[in-house]
């Protein structure tokens, strides 16, 4: 008997079945499955399952019954997320969500012209939710207190890859000169962007990839929902759909704490940073033979980007406050 028909057996009761399965692209630690269950009293299931290779939750540093905690804390808290069926130190397993999350789709395409005006809308409430979480539902590892700087942690990751990335220390040297006074410690996801949404007509169904989060700056989500690479070629700049007054409005109103923009541009700015150091990181994974692929290889383009983007950024900052 398979994992998947040993965890569904579970749930549903041995004479369950899963008439349709098919293992979903990406991850390389975790596999994600759709399953379309039929139970043992007729009824049948549209779900997802995601499951832990072994040895897998020790590289991440955390469990998906870690993942599955937050999960159901943001839905108390009025986040739209995918409901829990059964979690365990290696599993979850929740209910399937229709809609689209390729950017691409959802910036284009007819079907979701009438959501687009209002994403960064929903994008604010949704956050604002997030970080009204008790941090005590983050794992403990990062939920401590002890987490380290954010400016200091990617300069370490930096250092150790051991690239001449001139521009990326300036940023690193500006940030730190500059940095705002940090807001209330809260629940942050830590990936929230135009790509971990679940999208319909609408609007946002639900929020994905939870694995991030981690206790710290509110301000963290904002500015990452912001970072050029998230806008996929289109000008506006909070997640290629909206306004920041969009997004700033609706965080505010849905009971965030009040934004101030030039923080907001400042976690932007080293969201723009801490993309650029992860694409040097992936193209080093492929590069140094950890893992040899041609997605890696061609993240390493995007490398120059990100650099360009900080210059643009670092020279706008004093003299061109945010809107």
């Amino acid at each position: 008997m398979s994992r998947l028909e040993e965890i569904v057996r579970t749930v549903f009761g041995a004479g369950s079945a899963i008439p349709h399965r098919v293992r979903l692209p990406g991850g390389a630690s975790r596999e994600t499955w759709a399953l379309d269950v039929a139970a043992a009293d007729g009824t049948r299931h549209e779900l997802v399952l995601r499951l832990d290779s072994p040895g897998a939750a020790l590289e991440a540093g955390a469990t998906l019954a870690a993942e599955a905690v937050l999960m159901r804390t943001a839905f108390q808290a009025g986040v739209p997320v995918p409901r829990i069926v059964s979690c365990g130190e290696s599993h979850i397993l929740m209910t399937r969500v229709p809609g689209e999350t390729i950017p691409r789709k959802i910036l284009r395409d007819d079907a979701y012209a009438a959501a687009r005006p209002r994403l960064a809308g929903q994008c604010g409430q949704a956050l604002a939710a997030i970080h009204r979480m008790p941090v005590s539902c983050v794992p403990p590892e990062t939920g401590t207190g002890t987490e380290t700087d954010p400016l200091r942690r990617w300069r370490d990751v930096l250092d150790l890859l051991g690239e001449p990335h001139p521009v990326f220390e300036l940023a690193l040297r500006r940030l730190a000169a500059t940095r705002p006074r940090a807001g209330r410690r809260a629940v942050v996801h830590g990936d929230f962007r135009n790509g971990n949404l679940i999208i319909g007509p609408e609007g946002i169904r639900a929020v994905l990839d939870w694995e991030l989060a981690h206790a710290g700056d509110p301000l963290e989500d904002l500015g990452w929902l912001c970072v050029k690479a998230w806008r996929f070629g289109s000008p506006l700049p909070v997640g290629g759909f909206g306004a920041y007054d969009d997004l700033i409005h609706a965080y505010e109103r849905a009971g965030g704490d009040p934004v101030d923009r030039d923080a907001l541009r400042w976690w932007e700015t080293f969201g723009v940073l801490k993309w650029g150091v992860i694409c040097v990181m992936q193209t080093m994974r492929h590069l140094r033979g950890g893992a040899r692929s041609v997605e890696l290889a061609a993240i390493g383009r995007r490398v120059c980007e990100n650099e360009w983007d900080l210059l643009g950024m670092l020279r706008d900052r004093a003299e061109n406050p945010l809107p």
